[in-house]
């Protein structure tokens, strides 16, 4: 397992990167517009450390947050997304948005913060029982 980001939403870029770029001096490593979904991602790291990331995640459509809703979730990327979400289901953890893409799952720590598991590499081929399987709760 090896750690990728920690996401969190912002409402005003500009301020955002003040403070995270500028004031604290992280530099901006990526960053890609989704026209669909509606959002902006930037991704910033300390210099010389790209291996831990901020996700900075810009919804277009203005929306307040509340109830710690704008931190949005830790990441690791995973070398078999199946075995590690059967490897949580077999510890009793609820899979709140199973891999159905073979590339993406959520899970929920017990103090509910969101974890997001990544294939890494490329997306294995769906699978049984994930395809079937609903999204249960929030993630």
């Amino acid at each position: 397992m090896k750690y990728l980001h920690t996401m969190v939403r912002v409402t005003d870029v500009d301020a955002s990167l003040k403070f995270y770029r500028d004031a604290l001096g992280l530099e901006e490593v990526r960053r890609s517009e989704h026209e669909a979904g509606r959002f902006t991602l930037i991704y910033l790291a300390a210099p010389g450390d790209e291996d831990a990331q901020i996700e900075l995640t810009y919804n277009w459509d203005a929306e307040t947050y509340a109830g710690g809703r704008n931190f949005g979730h830790v990441a690791y990327a995973v070398p078999d997304i199946y075995a590690a979400c059967q490897r949580l289901k077999d510890h009793g953890v609820t899979i709140n948005r199973p891999p159905r893409d073979g590339r993406m799952a959520f899970v929920r720590s017990p103090d509910g913060i969101s974890v997001e598991l990544l294939q890494d590499g490329p997306a294995l081929p769906p699978a049984e029982p994930w395809i079937s399987m609903p999204n249960t709760g929030a993630w």
